[in-house]
């Protein structure tokens, strides 16, 4: 198996060929290059045009359908888009907790 090198930031996502910033669930999606250095020409270019970004060189082999096989580690969390508003209602729950102590004691 050979390797191939992704870019990923600081969020956990990974570049997409159309130069968005996606999950990387759908691998045949990813931005994909078998030569690091033009992986990092790639990074530059993605950096100069919005200097807040912190990317780094994912490698990765390829699976037998030439597509690359990410580790579940490599890629974010499942619940990034929910986890607003789950933090919401925890904050909630614990302000409504002191309340309950009061009432208790």
């Amino acid at each position: 198996m050979s390797n191939v090198f992704l870019l990923q930031n600081q969020y956990q996502q990974l570049l997409s060929k159309q130069g968005e910033w996606v999950d990387g669930r759908e691998a045949s999606t990813l931005f994909r290059t078998a030569h690091r250095d033009e992986a990092l020409n790639h990074m530059i270019e993605t950096n100069a045009r919005d200097y807040t970004l912190r990317m780094k060189i994912l490698e990765c082999p390829l699976n037998d359908r030439g597509l690359p096989l990410l580790r579940d580690e490599d890629l974010p969390p499942l619940a990034v888009a929910g986890a607003a508003g789950e933090e919401s209602e925890c904050r909630e729950e614990l302000q409504a907790e002191p309340e309950l102590a009061a009432e208790n004691a």
